[in-house]
């Protein structure tokens, strides 16, 4: 039986990723964009990365790489790029009235089967779709970038979305190896963001008011929280830290409350703090392409390497 067929909505990173994430789930894969040159660099990217990740142990699915990228092929013609599909994801920049544009154009010649998923990480499902056609076969599938290397992605509807689009859609992140999660209803930042927000806030204020270090705080993260995280959430570590989340909430619920009211409010994020960990992220990591690829390769190959152990922790 021939493999299901999706569509990519543009060739940048994300788009590139997921095309990655499809054709090793066996996945025929029409790669879109309005420029040739681009979509051709695009596909030399993804064979590239696919020839690489293969040498390394690392590839993905149970095809090989040369496999996996000839069932990915590219299209400058809309039309021609959906035609057949059953799944729809679209990976332009993150600006509203592009991403407006694109499913205005692609509502008008799909049929009422196909999926209309958008991969962006903090517009409104409700500002997106309002007013479609098919509004009820519209969703937001929220990656983490990369989502060939970190398999969540939030499942957010739009409040018109068919309850099936949202089973189909999290059925199909299943299906090819990723982490979906259904949001119940759509919200500012979705969840992962909201968290990372968080984080980042009170990480912006403890460098700001010269508590720690730019390089300690990320190691505060990195060698700290971050080490349980990979593997457990914030609630069940609480339970987990304690006789169960009651017995953590009687111990600690006033300490907690004690700190988080001296929090600070919103940070601007500019001006001299932004300048101070902009030095020290700089000298630590220097802002010149070659470097910070090779510093994203690296940090790849860790992600790569963690979902490799998570997945046999697993099975164990």
């Amino acid at each position: 039986m021939e493999p299901s067929q999706v569509a990519i909505i543009g060739s940048g990173l994300i788009g590139r990723s997921w095309a990655m994430v499809f054709a090793a789930g066996g996945f025929k894969v029409k790669l879109y964009d309005i420029a040739q040159q681009q979509l051709t660099s695009a596909l030399e990217n993804i064979g590239k990365q696919m020839k690489e990740l293969e040498e390394s142990g690392f590839l993905k699915g149970t095809l090989s790489a040369e496999q996996q990228l000839a069932l990915i092929s590219i299209c400058t013609d809309l039309k021609a790029a959906v035609e057949g599909a059953t799944f729809i994801q679209e990976c332009t920049p993150e600006n509203l009235e592009l991403k407006k544009k694109i499913f205005g154009q692609l509502d008008l010649i799909v049929g009422n089967t196909v999926i209309l998923s958008s991969s962006t990480s903090c517009l409104l499902p409700s500002k997106l779709f309002t007013g479609l056609k098919h509004v009820k076969q519209c969703i937001v599938s929220h990656p983490v970038n990369p989502p060939y290397f970190v398999p969540l992605v939030e499942i957010v509807p739009h409040p018109e979305t068919d309850p099936s689009t949202i089973e189909r859609t999290y059925s199909l992140m299943k299906k090819i190896g990723q982490s979906p999660v259904k949001l119940n209803r759509e919200i500012e930042g979705f969840v992962l963001n909201r968290l990372q927000y968080a984080v980042i806030s009170e990480a912006w204020r403890l460098v700001g008011e010269g508590v720690i270090s730019p390089t300690d705080l990320d190691l505060v993260m990195s060698d700290g929280l971050g080490m349980r995280y990979a593997f457990i959430g914030p609630l069940e570590t609480m339970h987990l830290n304690a006789e169960g989340i009651s017995n953590y909430c009687e111990r600690y619920r006033e300490g907690m409350r004690l700190v988080l009211n001296t929090f600070g409010s919103v940070p601007e994020f500019s001006g001299e703090i932004e300048q101070k960990i902009n030095q020290a992220m700089s000298e630590k990591i220097p802002v010149v392409p070659k470097v910070l690829d090779a510093r994203r390769k690296r940090r790849d190959e860790y992600l790569t390497g963690l979902a490799k152990l998570k997945k046999q922790m697993k099975s164990d």
